[in-house]
């Protein structure tokens, strides 16, 4: 276990709102180490999720589960937040599963510690606020996302947007299932594009 792992921890929290030693040392002894490998659980469709974690290595899906179909609706990478935070919020079972989709490793707390800093600490508060709205933009994007924009054009945001990795890292069934599409109509969407990008 490294303190740098600790320490990758704060700078992603001090994007949202710096913090003094005295409040990053509030959340230190809570803080550990754990590891994956592909295909395990960091949090399960009906079981209450209580933890919140940073990767370091790593990628995972998360995913409902409609009728035997399983519906992909986000992944994280190295330095991505990753939570069921619903269910941590709601202390109900996680409507969604995180999966690991290699070999990884990442920072845990349970959300309880950081319910308790939201009381104690006025900065850790503002933390909770932001979070909560990066949350709720990134969930109103997806929802836009889905609801206005052709298959492709969701594709091509792929291709241009910050979320690049995912067309670079994530096996193709499960960025169709992303999309909301089957393989075989996402390989149509990627020989278009390419037969017009070679014209």
């Amino acid at each position: 276990m490294s303190s740098n792992d600790f320490q990758t921890l704060r700078q992603q929290i001090e994007r949202f709102t710096p913090l003094s030693d005295e409040e990053w040392s509030m959340l230190t002894p809570h803080l550990r180490v754990e590891t994956l490998q592909k295909h395990q659980l960091f949090a399960e469709e009906g079981r209450q999720a209580h933890d919140v974690a940073l990767v370091l290595e790593g990628s995972f899906r998360q995913f409902y589960t409609t009728d035997g179909e399983e519906r992909t609706t986000y992944f994280y990478f190295e330095n991505h937040l990753m939570s069921a935070y619903m269910s941590c919020l709601t202390r109900m079972p996680s409507r969604m599963t995180i999966e690991a989709l290699s070999p990884a490793r990442y920072v845990v707390f349970p959300y309880s510690v950081l319910a308790d800093l939201f009381e104690r600490s006025i900065t850790w508060q503002k933390f909770g606020r932001l979070i909560g709205e990066y949350i709720a933009i990134g969930l109103e994007d997806r929802m836009v996302g889905l609801l206005t924009l052709s298959p492709e054009a969701r594709y091509l945001e792929l291709l241009t947007s910050n979320k690049k990795k995912i067309l670079d890292r994530i096996p193709q069934h499960y960025i169709a299932n992303y999309l909301g599409i089957t393989p075989v109509s996402l390989s149509r969407i990627r020989n278009r594009i390419m037969r017009r990008d070679d014209a």
